[in-house]
């Protein structure tokens, strides 16, 4: 009998997905609801981190680690100026983060001043979804700029998340982007998901993602 021959790609996810069962059972002794945040680039991932941490620091302290393809910063420094404990994670190029990373990340963290962690992964609609990171849910942010094709382009990024967070809907006046269309491809990739249109700018839509927010982590 030939051996089996299982593909370099499956022992490579299979060890990723050990190290991430193992960080999800880290953050559960430490009390901690964590969020592997998704989008393309610009769609507003710091922005909402900023202003989720802003509105929750005295009362769910948040902590945030930052994916990014270059040793630049500068998201984690903005997160840190609103209020959360940040870190950054240089992937050395790699289009997505790994669970290894954040669990190397959590090292320089103090967990026991955190009760949310976001993990903001790097701007991407292809790789990210394949990788497990340990976080209790997958959020993933689409902006109105980005047009209203992006869940017939991406399935496989729209199917695999809990969460999905419309950005930027203060630019829908301004903007070609047929909601019912959008919509209509979202729900026939993941029925029942739930979703939250906001306006980062304006604050519109968040105090219903921070009430989901503040519900989960309780």
């Amino acid at each position: 009998m030939n051996p089996i021959r299982i593909p370099v790609v499956e022992k490579v996810l299979s060890a990723n997905d050990s190290v991430a069962a193992e960080t999800r059972a880290r953050l559960d002794a430490q009390g901690i609801f964590s969020l592997n945040l998704m989008a393309s680039p610009g769609a507003g991932k710091t922005s909402l981190v900023e202003r989720t941490a802003r509105a929750l620091k005295d009362s769910l302290p948040v902590g945030m680690v930052n994916g990014d393809t270059s040793e630049a910063a500068f998201d984690a420094e903005r997160s840190q100026r609103a209020g959360a404990l940040s870190v950054h994670i240089n992937t050395g190029g790699k289009c997505h983060l790994e669970a290894a990373m954040v669990r190397d990340a959590l090292k320089l963290l103090p967990l026991e001043q955190i009760r949310l962690l976001i993990i903001e992964n790097v701007g991407n609609l292809v790789c990210p979804s394949a990788w497990q990171l340990g976080a209790h849910r997958s959020v993933l942010i689409a902006s109105i700029p980005e047009g209203d094709d992006k869940p017939y382009k991406y399935p496989k990024m729209y199917s695999g998340v809990d969460v999905l967070i419309i950005n930027k809907i203060d630019l829908l006046p301004y903007v070609d982007f047929r909601m019912d269309y959008f919509r209509r491809g979202v729900e026939t990739l993941n029925p029942g998901l739930i979703t939250f249109p906001v306006s980062c700018r304006t604050g519109e839509g968040l105090d219903a993602w921070l009430d989901w927010l503040r519900s989960r982590a309780a």
